[in-house]
């Protein structure tokens, strides 16, 4: 990311402008947070010269620090640099828009006819590309970030943690954070300053304080609002449970969505019973396959939720399409916004937090703290994909291994690898092997 534009020959788009792009990434955006966030650099930096190469960064660096998607809240500021408000909500709603509307007929095909048996062979070839695509995202994160004994020492702990004692994620990450600060104490010392942390211009705390208070009541009201009406009209189950947990999930996304997914999965299927454990799995693949964040594999979720209340006779009388449907709105409502509440309530704070040492170094915690969490969602796919019903599947393993090579050494996308892997599944199917 450089040999960007400088600051004197940015341009400055018309809203309408702004909009086709935004919509345009969206439905382009495929791959994963590291593509995304390369698609957006290389429109707004180097394409269209709408942002300097210093304000993407900075921006970037403060999105690392937030929990959800990186790269729709960078979407996200970015809108609101070029467009305030408005543009914010258009950037981070086209952002995401595109893949819920995919991911939705997804699920309804998945949960209307998983059992047509092309559809179950296509899941069942899937399933070692994801295995091979959170190997990835392991192979990726641990090569970056676990270079200390610190490092090791999170990501172990969180594997252990979460996958064999099944200590509560936010325990996990509040244990990471606190990691990254004191190994950053013991490196520096404990008097020693952090110069970045110094602001380049004093902050009207008390005008920020207000403004902040002003915006988190706004906020409150805005989840407050669609929750109550819908338990309401609907009654409570699952709707309630629904929007409880995953607005939990949207606080403690860090690191990404195959930190947050074993989480997901351990709460979802083991204690409210919305969907099996190969139904999860199968989600997750779908997810792969549609663009915007991968988080979005929540509203998969959500649906399945709503679905099977409605056909256990527990969805206020509401058909299984209907309250799968509710309930997915619901997830992605409650997962989403607080994404557009981190980056307006911290807009004012960007340029003294993006290069704050101590921020970085509890973040550097978690970050670590995360290879170990996606190492238990790879262990829970792997069970599903190898050994399906207890039955060791040899031919799934080499897919696996196969497609691992192709994406670490070749770069073969995610959506061809999915693809073929749901081919090759379909063709197992009719052989009968």
């Amino acid at each position: 990311m450089t040999d960007s534009a400088p600051e004197t020959a940015l341009v400055t788009p018309r809203f309408e402008e702004a909009v086709g792009l935004w919509l345009k990434v969206g439905v382009i955006s495929f791959g994963g947070p590291a593509a995304q966030i390369a698609i957006l650099h290389e429109e707004l930096v180097h394409r269209r010269r709408w942002v300097s190469e210093t304000t993407f960064l900075t921006a970037l660096n403060y999105c690392m620090l937030l929990p959800g998607p990186e790269a729709q809240q960078l979407a996200t500021y970015m809108g609101l640099k070029l467009h305030g408000v408005r543009g914010a909500l258009a950037a981070g709603v086209l952002f995401v828009l595109p893949g819920a509307g995919v991911l939705f007929a997804l699920a309804w095909l998945a949960a209307a006819h998983g059992n047509w048996p092309p559809l179950q062979a296509a899941f069942k070839g899937v399933l070692p590309i994801v295995v091979a695509l959170v190997a990835q995202a392991v192979w990726r994160i641990g090569g970056r970030t676990l270079k200390t004994p610190a490092a090791w020492i999170a990501a172990v702990g969180a594997f252990i943690g979460l996958g064999l004692l099944k200590i509560a994620f936010p325990w996990i990450i509040a244990a990471a954070l606190v990691l990254g600060l004191v190994a950053d104490r013991l490196q520096h010392g404990p008097g020693a300053p952090d110069p970045s942390a110094a602001p380049e211009a004093p902050l009207d705390w008390r005008r920020h304080a207000v403004r902040l208070a002003g915006l988190s009541g706004l906020f409150a009201a805005l989840w407050a609002a669609p929750v109550a009406l819908v338990l309401t009209l609907f009654g409570a189950h699952p709707f309630a449970e629904v929007a409880g947990f995953f607005t939990k999930a949207a606080f403690v996304t860090f690191g990404g969505a195959y930190a947050v997914l074993p989480y997901v999965a351990q709460a979802a299927v083991d204690h409210y019973g919305w969907l099996s454990r190969t139904e999860m799995v199968h989600g997750l693949a779908l997810a792969e396959t549609t663009p915007g964040p991968l988080i979005l594999v929540t509203q998969y979720v959500g649906f399945f939720a709503g679905w099977n209340a409605a056909g256990r006779g527990m969805a206020g009388g509401l058909s299984p399409l209907a309250a799968g449907g509710i309930s997915a709105a619901l997830t992605t409502w409650v997962t989403f916004l607080p994404c557009f509440y981190f980056v307006l309530a911290g807009a004012p704070l960007v340029d003294r937090l993006a290069n704050n040492r101590r921020a970085h170094a509890a973040l550097s915690g978690v970050t670590s703290a995360v290879v170990g969490v996606i190492a238990t969602l790879a262990l829970l796919v792997a069970r599903e994909a190898f050994a399906p019903g207890g039955r060791l599947d040899p031919i799934a393993i080499v897919l696996a291994v196969v497609a691992l090579i192709a994406a670490i050494r070749f770069k073969v996308g995610p959506l061809w690898l999915v693809a073929v892997g749901a081919g090759l599944g379909i063709l197992r199917g009719v052989a009968g092997i």
